[in-house]
């Protein structure tokens, strides 16, 4: 296997700080215990809002360099979790941040949206038979909230794990490989209520809060299959999410633990991660949800 570890994570997401946000902890986790983690990320971020003033000029509406200031402070992200493998699909600036969903960036040529869903997920199939992952980890068919580019994050993760498996697609990428399990980004309504209940209670420096619909992919507790973010390690394991996340310094503000995005609303910084199994099987007893994403997963 190219002399990678025995237990490989893939995550596929759409901008960058995504993956600090939904799933700090686990990469932290399984990095540190010798997992090979690596993130696929599809733009740079080109169309997000930038909180600090003195970096405003980086908006697209200005100098338009906030796609590879963006670049480092993932760079910086991923130093904090000890991720090395992060990677931009089909290389840095193949695709563009399409911006919400409905503005005119979403048409504009280049753009992760309008991309080719083939052409796309090919690069992913490249990727996912190089390192051969037996778990990949992305978004639900709406993208959590529905953005566009998480929306075709989703759409490539997908379809990459199914061609990647197909030995009659592009065989020039390397063997075929079937990813064993699935899993969408989830928040159990019941941990978002309580948080929202803890920082109304604790107060913080932002203006204003968010409201649960602010939190993406929310759903009824029941559809939650597995939990991530053990007990033992839990204040490192935060303490490395949280750092992170203060590496996105034009898009997010942390104070202790919440944080905001660009709207400077408050909401929670979640310290253990949830996750809905999309495919293959679970590794937990009946009833129970898994703590291991790897669970049940052969090496």
């Amino acid at each position: 296997m190219n002399g990678l570890p025995a237990r490989r994570l893939l995550l596929v997401h759409a901008h960058p700080d995504d993956e600090s946000i939904n799933n700090g902890v686990t990469m932290a986790k399984y990095a540190a215990e010798g997992a090979h983690v690596a993130l696929v990320t599809c733009t740079l971020g080109e169309e997000g809002e930038v909180i600090p003033a003195e970096l405003a000029h980086l908006a697209p509406d200005r100098d338009d360099t906030l796609g590879p200031f963006r670049v480092g402070e993932l760079a910086a992200a991923m130093k904090e979790l000890g991720v090395a493998d992060h990677r931009f699909l089909g290389g840095a600036g193949r695709f563009r941040d399409s911006g919400m969903m409905g503005a005119p960036q979403n048409a504009r040529p280049g753009s992760f949206w309008s991309a080719d869903l083939d052409e796309a997920a090919g690069y992913l199939v490249e990727v996912i038979r190089e390192l051969r992952p037996q778990v990949l980890v992305t978004y639900d068919p709406d993208g959590g909230y529905g953005h566009p580019d998480h929306i075709q994050a989703h759409r490539v993760a997908t379809r990459g794990a199914e061609l990647a498996a197909d030995a009659a697609f592009r065989p020039e990428l390397g063997a075929p490989h079937a990813v064993a399990k699935l899993y969408w980004n989830r928040v159990p309504v019941s941990v978002v209520e309580e948080g929202f209940e803890r920082l109304r209670a604790a107060g913080s420096s932002f203006p204003g809060l968010a409201t649960p619909d602010d939190v993406p992919g929310v759903v009824p507790d029941e559809r939650i299959t597995a939990e991530i973010g053990d007990e033992g390690d839990a204040t490192v394991l935060v303490a490395a999410k949280a750092a992170a996340m203060r590496a996105h310094v034009t898009q997010i503000a942390v104070d202790g633990p919440f944080f905001a995005l660009s709207n400077d609303l408050g909401q929670p910084l979640f310290a253990r991660e949830y996750y809905e199994l999309a495919a293959g099987r679970s590794g937990a007893p009946a009833g129970e949800r898994e703590r291991d994403l790897f669970a049940g997963v052969e090496a």
